[in-house]
């Protein structure tokens, strides 16, 4: 009797982890992946794909807000259980954290005033660019930007950054450009900017992609959430949330 109700125990603990909240940690300051309504709802293409990913798992998800530079860290302090961010697949985090497959990958590009002549970095010596701190974008402008003699400056969010741009505190930024399309460029104090260079993929910088992060050692939820996308990629529910956000499929080649 004893062995039967251990083995109904075991049985149900095992049901309650498999159903436990996923707890999602992201940083809802960049649209139209992540971002927050007038009242507060967080919403984006990253929030509809953990959604989509928590029902295949059978568990719900509950986010929980993070500045960008210290996402990873709130990540290993056991904040959150994964990031759900736009966090480009690198080889420097993925010596401390792991990483699902791929769920998009969009280039990134330099955006500046529209009519500034360029043909290279150098040809923004003197200017100041903002960029999202601890972010890929970051990383290419001080790798490319900043040796020919360009200022770059770091910002907590990316909303920060068309903040200054508009206040005439920065003169343009780099970064995804979907999400500096959707977030500045489509608004009205974005009509006089536009991309310059071209499109970012440089693996060196950017990796190979958009993946979900987690702290070593979760084989399991790895898997689960690796089977997760592919079952969302193949049966049409990541279409159906690509298609709210995109004219195109974000996956990428």
């Amino acid at each position: 009797m004893r062995k039967t109700l251990l083995a109904l125990a075991i049985t149900t603990l095992a049901g309650s982890a498999l159903a436990a909240d996923l707890r999602v940690g992201l940083n809802p300051a960049y649209e139209p992946f992540e971002s927050k309504t007038p009242s507060g709802e967080i919403v984006g293409f990253d929030v509809d794909v953990a959604n989509a990913l928590c029902a295949q798992l059978q568990r719900k998800c509950v986010f929980v807000e993070s500045e960008w530079d210290s996402i990873i860290a709130g990540l290993q302090a056991k904040k959150y259980d994964v990031v759900i961010s736009s966090m480009s697949i690198t080889p420097e985090r993925a010596r401390v954290v792991d990483f699902t497959n791929r769920y998009y990958k969009t280039p990134s590009a330099i955006v500046v005033k529209k009519g500034t002549q360029y043909d290279g970095p150098a040809s923004l010596k003197g200017k100041k660019i903002g960029v999202l701190k601890g972010s890929t974008q970051e990383k290419w402008a001080l790798g490319e930007l900043k040796p020919a003699g360009v200022t770059v400056v770091p910002y907590q969010s990316q909303d920060q950054v068309y903040l200054d741009i508009k206040a005439g505190r920065l003169d343009g930024t780099v970064a995804d450009k979907v999400e500096v399309n959707g977030g500045f460029l489509r608004k009205p104090e974005g009509q006089d900017y536009g991309y310059v260079g071209h499109d970012q993929y440089e693996p060196k910088y950017y990796g190979e992609g958009i993946g979900i992060a987690m702290r070593k050692g979760q084989g399991e939820l790895k898997k689960q959430l690796n089977d997760a996308i592919a079952t969302i990629r193949s049966n049409g529910t990541y279409d159906q949330i690509a298609k709210k956000y995109f004219d195109f499929d974000p996956y990428g080649k």
